[in-house]
């Protein structure tokens, strides 16, 4: 089933789910939509289907089918992995080409559900707030509670710090933390977190949407980086809930006790949002410094009889996937 009418009502807010390889959860994160009223305002959903690997697309093209679904979810069975940000692209773009288009878009991830009735604080703090053109919820995983979903942009301290490892510096360059507290207050921050996030729609039509080179991970950092650069502003509110199991479709998870594998698109992403935010030699320099804290780390920790906390294989992928094509000069994204 490929329904992409607009619905008979035009969206005020349009929701955007994007699954790989979890169609219960992404059903069940699109019933967490269905089952709000958010506050009387219009909204409709978009599912896209990533190429998922076994019965996804045929799960989910059968619950887009059913009464409870039919006039509110637009299916997109795609052939096609484009990954988180192409994947929402093509949502966007769709939306774009309508002769009446959505006021905000609010993207899901399909591992998370709504918690209350988020879509409707956050569209009151954008309505209120016309210099935002982002507004990130309150996230919480089931097995830890709240986390993290509000950052200050990444750069060479921060990096550097966090590479390293060592405790007392990393409190000490704690201003610049990327990790926000999950308790920190209402108000403007850097980026949220691509999991649950409303954009105002004109505010991302101007950005032309996502950087398509990106596959996963730090588009939604770059998106609201170069928005910055035009003068939006993104707030993290709260009060706005939304429950998030991290990394069931990756793998990669913030807060897991294991080290395993980063998958070469994190690096390479990594390296492309540098290449982009500080330039051809500002990245080759700070790629050049996280080779450096990866080395003292292993060492420190090898000199106090304690296991590396870096990713498995981290200097030889970050290496090849990340340093080794800024210092020649190129993006591996470009």
């Amino acid at each position: 089933m490929d329904d992409r009418r607009p619905p008979s009502r035009p969206a005020e807010i349009s929701v955007i789910v994007v699954n790989y390889g979890t169609a219960d959860l992404a059903a069940a994160a699109v019933q967490s939509v269905l089952e709000r009223d958010h506050g009387g305002l219009a909204v409709d959903i978009h599912l896209v289907d990533n190429a998922s690997p076994g019965a996804d697309r045929e799960t989910l093209s059968a619950r887009a089918r059913e009464a409870g679904w039919r006039d509110r979810v637009t299916f997109y069975p795609e052939e096609v992995n484009h990954g988180f940000g192409r994947g929402n692209n093509l949502v966007l773009k769709a939306l774009a080409a309508r002769e009446t288009r959505p006021r905000y878009v609010f993207l899901l991830n399909p591992d998370a559900r709504l918690e209350n009735e988020a879509l409707d604080i956050l569209a009151d703090v954008l309505d209120a707030t016309p210099e935002a053109g982002f507004a990130g919820a309150g996230i919480s995983k089931p097995e830890t509670g709240p986390v993290a979903a509000a950052f200050r942009f990444p750069g060479l301290i921060s990096e550097f710090t966090q590479t390293l490892g060592i405790g007392p510096l990393f409190r000490l360059f704690g201003q610049w933390r990327v990790a926000l507290p999950p308790d920190h207050p209402q108000g403007p921050v850097g980026w949220v977190s691509g999991a649950a996030v409303m954009m105002r729609f004109n505010a991302v039509e101007e950005l032309g949407f996502f950087d398509p080179a990106f596959f996963l991970y730090y588009e939604e950092t770059d998106l609201m980086r170069r928005a910055a650069k035009k003068g939006w502003q993104t707030w993290y509110v709260p009060k706005a809930r939304v429950a998030h199991a991290e990394g069931v479709a990756t793998g990669v998870r913030s807060d897991s006790a294991a080290h395993p594998p980063r998958p070469a698109y994190w690096y390479q992403s990594w390296a492309h949002y540098f290449r982009r935010s500080k330039g051809r030699w500002g990245a080759a320099i700070l790629g050049s410094c996280v080779l450096l804290a990866a080395g003292l780390h292993l060492i420190q920790r090898w000199l106090r009889r304690k296991p590396a906390m870096l990713p498995e294989n981290f200097l030889p992928d970050f290496w090849h996937n990340a340093a080794r094509p800024l210092l020649a000069g190129r993006s591996p994204l470009a």
